[in-house]
């Protein structure tokens, strides 16, 4: 029986933050200032996703480091409230072409789009889409978001599972319900966790927003073209480290062989194997001892399968969703 690599196994895993902010838009950093503070960290690939601003910032790049060429956009709610109880939809766009229709790109930075629309909404991401972009729908607790409203997206390739700054901000970073029931609703898209960086705090205060959320991307080479093509299959898994601290469990093998899954990892607390419905398969190691490896049998209704592994300490790894029909 043939065994798939849900993650690929011959291939090197590079470390990402796709979503940051700098002086070019509210970020506190210069963007020479970003790439020396998360390389410093052990950081290969920054997507700089300043807001409203579409900039390719090629002359970062070198043998060691990728700056992906994004931005973030935001679509927000009409009417005479407050900011802070007012709906938004932001987005990240990462440009998997970006030596072509840089005219074009930057006229559509600000989309003037009602934020009830759901039709323009997803005409505006198809737009994107058709001018090489990859959507990331954004923060859904923190933009004060329901499932009602955000199932309704379509066209995106990926969403946020994890946004450290925002969860530094108010608690509101965690969002494996609403990846959920995105999947469950029908959508088929990976998820990432990020940092959404500004830097405006000290780095030693507690609430710093960087290094808590990122993306072990696993590419075939260290080139743009190698990172977006691993980034487009889903080859990468992503992190959330809370305290900003140390380094979540890494993912070693995740395969299925008919209906048995094999997972093997760095030394975690427990793996737990989530599905489309309440079933979840676990694995957990005893009290004051960790485990690196976990086999499990599917009951050929699970829909899709997507891994949760923690350390025990907050950190979690989250796969992507792999819908079983698929293989």
């Amino acid at each position: 029986m043939k065994t798939i690599e849900l993650l690929p196994k011959n291939v090197t895993y590079y470390k990402a933050n796709l979503h940051c902010h700098t002086t070019i838009s509210d970020g506190r950093m210069t963007p020479e200032e970003v790439k020396k503070h998360y390389q410093e960290k052990g950081y290969q690939v920054i997507a700089f996703t300043d807001h409203d601003h579409y900039v390719n910032h090629s002359e970062l790049c070198d043998e060691h480091f990728i700056a992906i060429a994004a931005l973030e956009t935001d679509m927000n709610q009409a009417g005479d409230m407050l900011w802070k109880v007012r709906r938004t939809w932001h987005m990240n766009w990462y440009d998997t072409c970006p030596d072509q229709s840089r005219e074009i790109k930057e006229a559509l930075v600000r989309p003037e789009v009602p934020y009830e629309d759901m039709d323009a909404v997803n005409a505006y991401t198809e737009k994107m889409s058709k001018l090489g972009f990859l959507g990331c729908y954004n923060h859904p607790y923190w933009s004060l978001q329901t499932c009602d409203e955000y199932t309704k997206l379509k066209g995106l390739w990926a969403m946020e599972i994890y946004n450290h700054g925002c969860e530094m901000d108010g608690l509101y970073g965690y969002h494996q319900q609403a990846y959920d029931e995105m999947l469950r609703s029908g959508q088929r898209i990976f998820c990432v966790a990020t940092d959404d960086n500004h830097n405006s705090v000290p780095v030693d205060s507690g609430l710093y927003d960087s290094f808590g959320g990122y993306v072990m991307i696993g590419a075939e080479s260290f080139t743009y073209a190698g990172i977006i093509e691993a980034l487009k299959k889903g080859n990468f898994y992503s992190c959330c480290a809370p305290d900003g601290q140390g380094v979540a469990p890494e993912l070693l093998e995740f395969t299925l062989t008919g209906n048995h899954v094999h997972v093997k990892c760095t030394p975690a607390d427990k793996i737990f194997l989530k599905t489309r419905g309440r079933n979840c398969y676990r694995a957990s190691a005893r009290p004051g001892e960790t485990i690196t490896e976990a086999d499990f049998e599917l009951n050929g209704e699970d829909g899709f399968i997507r891994l949760d592994v923690s350390d025990g300490k907050g950190r979690h790894t989250f796969s992507n969703a792999y819908f079983l029909e698929e293989f």
